[in-house]
């Protein structure tokens, strides 16, 4: 084996080959650096005092084999999509499907309509993890009921890349708490169908992404207007309000 990517290795602590088979070579070891990187200079901004008008977030969805990444559930899908303030751009958007083996549960295909062809043809995770790293950049993550994106981004990073999931991460239930406190919006499909938003397809990554977005830009929309100015403003409620 080549002594430097040898070192890189062992530097870099990679998974058992029997569950993550890639080996990384230079240009490799390059981009994750590049992550490395950026995620110490997330830990240096904040975005929690930028006006909503000027905040630039990436609105991301995860489809998964189940709930629970610790006990071997993967990600089979990340859709994400760019949000300037309440615009949401659907020209300038992420997707893509990870390489798998194994044939995801029946129940997962009729949910996704995600088949084992479609998954033995995907690239392989680390790709679609610093391919996804490099389309976010240190903006902000949003994602509706947050902890399961987070959970998987937590564990996939450090096992796949080794390195920390720095991304702020907000859910988008923090602003239709405060809009409606007493609406019971708990699913997506609760908070889309009371704000008249449709989702083209459900259950798919891009697809839940974009709907979440339009949700995200029109909370943005009303939170400003009941005189909450950035992101501060809104914990700071919520903090108050327990």
């Amino acid at each position: 084996m080549n002594p430097m990517i040898q070192f890189i290795k062992q530097l870099s602590g990679k998974l058992n080959p029997n569950v993550y088979s890639t080996v990384l070579n230079q240009t490799d070891a390059r981009q994750v650096a590049y992550l490395r990187q950026l995620q110490r200079e997330i830990k240096r901004e904040d975005s929690l005092e930028i006006p909503f008008s000027d905040l630039n977030v990436i609105v991301f969805d995860l489809e998964t084999t189940g709930f629970y990444p610790s006990k071997g559930d993967k990600i089979l899908s990340i859709g994400a999509v760019k949000v300037n303030g309440d615009h949401v751009l659907e020209d300038d958007v992420f997707y893509s499907l990870i390489l798998s083996q194994d044939a995801p549960s029946k129940e997962i295909e009729e949910l996704t309509g995600i088949t084992k062809d479609q998954l033995e043809k995907a690239p392989p995770i680390e790709k679609v993890l610093i391919d996804f790293y490099k389309y976010i950049q240190g903006n902000t993550l949003v994602a509706h009921h947050a902890t399961h994106e987070r959970n998987f981004m937590q564990h996939m990073t450090w096992n796949v890349l080794r390195t920390q999931f720095e991304h702020r991460i907000v859910d988008t239930t923090f602003l239709t708490k405060i809009i409606e406190p007493s609406g019971n919006l708990i699913t997506l499909d609760d908070c889309c169908n009371h704000f008249g938003i449709t989702i083209n397809q459900r259950h798919h990554a891009l697809h839940d992404a974009i709907g979440t977005a339009k949700l995200w830009a029109e909370n943005i929309g009303t939170i400003q207007k009941l005189g909450f100015s950035n992101l501060k403003d809104v914990y700071t409620y919520l903090a108050n309000s327990r």
